[in-house]
């Protein structure tokens, strides 16, 4: 990649830092997008060895890839996001893949079509843990910042994307026990 490009394309993906999300941290701050998308990353780390089959590097670039649509509008909760803003959403980050030399926006592309089609492994994987971050993310956070729709929606967030997988089924329903203590102030 010519250096010019390369620096840009740095300077772009630093504008995440600074696009927060819904969430908040122990702490009382917003969290980052940055944020989110690290730890999400570090999980699918280690479930490598409850994965072996599963194309690690993959896994690991689908896990930063997947928010950076959202520096171009921002993050909407997955509650509130219409088609409408994923389709402005999908049509700004595919610009800027289009945007990139080769061999990255043929690869961003592909792996972006693998994301969206949730029919691999490591698709399947990535999605899991979009989501089930987000939660323990919020059990973290102090109840106080939540909204009432949390209060049921995160009991149930993900039940749907870690239904493939025995050992991500067990450690959602862990993560529920966790949501239903902190909902009871235990």
């Amino acid at each position: 990649m010519d250096i010019n490009k390369y620096l840009e394309t740095v300077h772009l993906l630093g504008l995440q830092k600074d696009v927060t999300r819904h969430c908040y941290t122990p702490q009382g701050r917003h969290e980052s997008v940055s944020e989110h998308t690290w730890r999400m990353t570090m999980m699918a780390y280690f479930l490598q060895d409850e994965f072996p089959e599963v194309d690690l590097l993959k896994l690991i670039k689908m896990c930063l890839i997947h928010d950076i649509g959202e520096i171009f509008t921002g993050d909407i909760p997955s509650f509130e996001k219409t088609n409408k803003d994923e389709s402005t959403e999908e049509e700004l980050l595919d610009d800027w893949v289009k945007s990139l030399p080769a061999p990255y926006c043929d690869e961003l592309s592909s792996l972006y079509e693998e994301m969206h089609a949730l029919e691999t492994t490591e698709a399947r994987i990535y999605k899991a843990l979009d989501n089930l971050e987000a939660v323990i993310s919020h059990n973290e956070s102090d109840l106080s910042t939540w909204i009432g729709k949390e209060y049921t929606l995160n009991l149930t967030y993900g039940d749907d994307k870690v239904a493939f997988s025995d050992y991500l089924t067990a450690f959602r329903a862990l993560v529920r026990r966790e949501t239903e203590k902190k909902i009871k102030g235990e």
